[in-house]
């Protein structure tokens, strides 16, 4: 096994793979809704832990310390996976590891558990939240189910959610906002299309002033976001010899956290509105929205992580349940092994250099907690 470097004041590891504890941990399938029989391994393995105070809620695992710490820091990581893509199971390929789930976030899971099971007299107080469901609806999540029947368990001063960031910290996020915009029209046929109004040629102005619309890159914190604003499904046509009479676009808008839902909202409408006809019985309907979260960068726990491990920061572009710990009053943001472009891709993986780069500013930042950069 390949020695570790020191972790802060002269700590190191206890020998532990990292690498090899990811891969055990991908080798138990967790699909969204199935991810119990990875609860009860997760809980065998922190459940003899002497500082740790269990609390099992459905299929989300909580643990945490009681030792009256001035602040808590809340750890926090999904133990579910989008489906299969052939790449069920763990391969080992020098130092990375392949296989679904991988980066997306068991890497982040395996530095959770060692943590938790490896430093006993932390600076401050720690939760580590387990949770499922965190792939599919947000209506499903398992930590909006613990939010809404056992908001204690998540209560702290900062969270940090495993997320691949590359080793690097991300911070806050932007919010999401699905649109879906009905165009009617009147059926002729087509040999006769000026009996008629084509309501898919109708759609296409709308795509093309989505397609055109400014792209708005606010800098919040020092944080750079960039706003998106996509077509991203169309339905319509009734035969091939029939112009339609009804034509539907489906709109994703991520919005930047200094806009809240309605502002968002209203800047969708600013650039569509015009080309609807609620009188015509066109529709504007908002089917699914997620807020997002201002970046906390400047909380001393946040802080000192970053200035301790020299960790480039930017801006979360994507959602991540950073914003249900915001909504929490919880101020929070993504760090974590593995690189997000390649979540829930067939080729997947995670390397031990970033689980061990992660590892080591956390149990650095548990163990010494707030403390200056260059101190002792």
């Amino acid at each position: 096994m390949r020695a570790r470097p020191p972790i802060g004041d002269g700590l190191t590891v206890d020998g532990t793979d990292l690498l090899a504890q990811a891969a055990e941990l991908v080798d138990i399938p967790s699909e969204s809704g199935h991810e119990a029989t990875l609860v009860a391994h997760l809980e065998r393995r922190l459940g003899d832990i002497r500082w740790l105070e269990l609390s099992r809620v459905g299929d989300n695992l909580v643990a945490r310390t009681q030792l009256g710490r001035d602040q808590r820091l809340v750890l926090a990581g999904h133990t579910d996976t989008v489906p299969a893509n052939g790449n069920l199971g763990a391969r080992l390929d020098g130092d990375r590891l392949f296989g679904l789930g991988a980066a997306d976030m068991k890497g982040g899971l395996a530095v959770m558990v060692e943590l938790a099971r490896t430093v006993a007299e932390p600076a401050v107080d720690v939760t580590y939240v387990f949770y499922a469901r965190e792939e599919v609806a947000v209506a499903e999540s398992g930590l909006l189910e613990l939010a809404t029947t056992q908001p204690d368990l998540l209560a702290g001063d900062v969270a940090l959610l495993g997320e691949p960031t590359s080793g690097q910290l991300e911070a806050g996020c932007q919010g999401t906002m699905r649109i879906r915009i009905t165009l009617c029209g009147q059926r002729a046929h087509t040999a006769r299309p000026w009996m008629g109004t084509n309501a898919i040629h109708r759609a296409a102005r709308v795509v093309d002033a989505v397609a055109a619309s400014d792209e708005r890159r606010p800098v919040i914190e020092g944080c750079a976001f960039r706003e998106a604003l996509q077509v991203v499904g169309i339905e319509g046509g009734v035969a091939p010899n029939v112009v339609p009479d009804l034509a539907v676009v489906t709109v994703n808008h991520r919005f930047a956290p200094d806009r809240d839902a309605a502002a968002a909202e209203s800047h969708v409408r600013d650039v569509v509105g015009d080309l609807l006809d609620p009188q015509g019985g066109d529709t504007f309907e908002v089917v699914d929205v997620a807020e997002g979260a201002a970046p906390s960068t400047s909380h001393p726990l946040v802080a000192s992580l970053v200035e301790r491990n020299h960790l480039e920061v930017s801006a979360k572009l994507g959602w991540t349940d950073v914003a249900r710990f915001a909504a929490l009053g919880v101020p929070a943001a993504n760090f974590g092994p593995g690189d997000a472009t390649l979540a829930h891709t067939a080729g997947e993986f995670v390397s031990r250099d970033q689980i061990e780069v992660v590892h080591r500013a956390l149990d650095d930042l548990l163990r010494r907690g707030v403390v200056a950069a260059g101190a002792s």
